[in-house]
């Protein structure tokens, strides 16, 4: 009986061919920043003077082991002191270009590229309101020239990294040989609040301070590099984008005026992770319509840290495994939900890996107030 041979089956994606592979916008490099001082779960238990039982297990039952924070200094009382709203703005302002700009230095020392040659700067905040806004300052902090353009996202929430991404990549593809860089500073403990309610446990027990900066460019027709960098490219293209607004949950996630507290604060859902989870796949399959490529052919996810029972939710519904979201699960423990900039720090463990070979596939999702997903196509 003679033996049949198979003949193999290839799959062509609508990228393997493309002539305007080299203008896709590509990430050049991330720099992160975190205050100094960090917490764990029970020392902020203790320094919130939390007594209650079902609100003490909300905190240790987050697997989040520690986060940074800028806590206020402790007050006569004992506790921590009360800041007022106009206290908590201050300290969004000082503490958000003190480590947003840590962040964004290390993200060009990178790639050797000097401030004063960054074509555009983004910054993304949820934490706090400024005119002008935080890239304003940062130029002027960080010595960046007077001519880079600019642009500021303020109050998107956790999904707000990706969006402005999306926003940015249009903007370096329309600017070949320059670099933009998208900065996500989320200070939020200043806009914490401090009471006995259950709303005010979920969100003291889940968010942490942090900085994420992602240098963006695409290179012009023929040229080997980008610009005025020192360094060769090696991030992967930015290849396209998805979104889903699922506008029946808006109220789901907010962050607005506490009447009773005299002072703005957020407010989760419980239902947020199952809203998220029965989304996760439209926005996915939409993201992949129409490139040839299956979810099987993922390599690398990396999901917004939104907490324990999102990450699983996205985890189920998607068919993923612990190992795919180990960046994600590692950066909720390590410092907690960091809103816009978390997807970034999943991103930096992937990169310090090197796990991403040529011709790898990853996808980044966020998700935040809207209730929105957004999602990015990657490919090194």
């Amino acid at each position: 009986m003679s033996a049949v041979l198979e003949t193999p089956v290839t799959r062509t994606t609508v990228f393997d061919t493309d002539p305007f592979s080299d203008l896709r916008p590509r990430i050049l490099s991330v720099g992160l920043a975190t205050p100094p001082y960090s917490y764990t779960q029970a020392e902020m238990i203790d320094a919130l003077g939390i007594t209650d039982p079902k609100i003490r297990s909300i905190f240790l039952n987050s697997a989040i082991e520690r986060r940074n924070l800028v806590l206020p200094p402790v007050g006569p009382a004992g506790g921590l002191r009360i800041e007022s709203q106009g206290d908590l703005l201050d300290k969004h302002k000082r503490a958000a270009l003190e480590f947003g700009a840590q962040a964004l230095l290390r993200c060009l020392d990178q790639i050797g590229l000097d401030p004063a040659h960054l074509g555009h700067l983004c910054c993304v905040t949820s934490t706090g309101f400024l005119t002008p806004g935080l890239s304003a300052h940062l130029i002027k902090e960080v010595g960046i020239g007077r001519h880079c353009s600019r642009s500021d996202i303020v109050g998107m929430g956790c999904n707000a990294g990706l969006n402005a991404l999306g926003v940015v990549s249009g903007w370096a593809q329309a600017h070949p040989g320059q670099v933009a860089v998208v900065l996500c500073i989320e200070n939020c403990s200043a806009a914490y609040a401090y009471d006995a309610t259950m709303r005010t446990a979920v969100v003291n027990s889940l968010f942490g301070d942090g900085a994420a900066a992602v240098a963006i460019g695409a290179r012009e027709a023929g040229a080997d590099d980008i610009g005025p960098m020192d360094a060769p490219v090696e991030g992967p293209r930015i290849l396209k984008f998805a979104s889903c607004l699922v506008p029946e949950a808006i109220d789901a996630m907010r962050y607005d005026w506490d009447r009773g507290l005299d002072r703005f604060s957020f407010y989760l859902d419980p239902q947020i992770p199952y809203v998220v989870g029965a989304h996760a796949e439209l926005v996915v399959d939409r993201l992949l319509a129409d490139t040839g490529l299956y979810r099987s052919d993922i390599k690398h996810w990396l999901v917004h840290s939104g907490g324990k029972k999102v990450i699983d939710a996205v985890m189920v519904n998607l068919g993923l495994s612990r190992y795919d979201l180990r960046h994600t699960s590692g950066v909720l423990r390590d410092h907690g939900n960091v809103s816009s900039g978390s997807f970034l720090f999943s991103y930096q463990r992937l990169a310090q890996e090197n796990a991403g070979q040529p011709g790898d596939y990853g996808l980044m999702m966020t998700m935040g107030p809207g209730s929105t997903l957004e999602t990015a196509l990657l490919r090194w």
